[in-house]
């Protein structure tokens, strides 16, 4: 990519505070965007081959939204979680296999994609996070839900496309999680913490594709009172 279509880029970026640049086969993160570290608030550079973010990432202090699906990230730099503004991280289809260690103090967040990556757990750093309604870790390679999820802040947990065999019980005490996705994983029914259904705010599970059949679940105890929440939401949105 020539340098003067990158100059326009830039130019536009100053004036809108969003840099985009997807597809271009960009094997790494544009030096020259230090100019803008002031004024983006959002940078996407989705489906490129970016190996490694620099440090210099930490600078975007207003950053709201960073966008950096399907390249070819195996690790995340400690300065990302200096983001304090920001809300929106989408990593899907890439290589990692963990987060960073500080990534708890991302203390804005909201959104976050990770699908399609390398994560063996769901990572204890979430918990940390305040604000954060959505998590996608679907297509990933996490086997087991420990304890620490019980103080999970999300909204919705999806866990799609997993190798999930064992819940910690601890799931049924998510302050705030209404939606939970467990769809083709390798589930046994009494794997299935049955206070998910008796004795959570959980209102819509989502567990089709696992080593038991969905007429199964219903047969459990505290199965009504999941299906009272699950109608009460329902109606809530109709």
């Amino acid at each position: 990519m020539g340098n003067s279509a990158l100059k326009a880029h830039l130019e536009t970026a100053q004036k809108t505070g969003v840099f985009q640049l997807t597809g271009k086969g960009l094997t790494e993160f544009p030096e020259d965007l230090q100019k803008l570290t002031s004024n983006l608030r959002t940078i996407d550079l989705s489906n490129n081959k970016i190996e490694l973010l620099p440090p210099l990432i930490g600078k975007f202090s207003f950053l709201k939204s960073l966008v950096l699906n399907n390249n070819k990230l195996i690790a995340l730099p400690e300065e990302l979680c200096k983001l304090k503004k920001l809300e929106t991280l989408h990593l899907n289809g890439n290589h990692l296999r963990q987060l960073p260690a500080a990534f708890g103090q991302l203390s804005a967040l909201k959104t976050l994609s990770l699908s399609g990556n390398q994560l063996r757990t769901v990572p204890t750093q979430l918990c940390g996070l305040r604000h954060l309604d959505v998590v996608d870790l679907s297509k990933n390679q996490i086997q087991n839900v420990p304890d620490t999820v019980g103080e999970l802040q999300a909204i919705e947990l999806n866990l799609n496309q997993n190798q999930i065999s064992q819940i910690s019980v601890q799931i049924s005490h998510c302050p705030r999680l209404k939606v939970l996705r467990l769809e083709e994983n390798c589930l046994e029914l009494s794997m299935l913490p049955q206070s998910i259904l008796s004795d959570s705010q959980i209102s819509l599970l989502a567990v089709e594709g696992n080593l038991f059949e969905i007429k199964k679940l219903r047969e459990l105890e505290g199965y009504d009172k999941y299906m009272e929440r699950f109608t009460a939401t329902k109606k809530k949105f109709a």
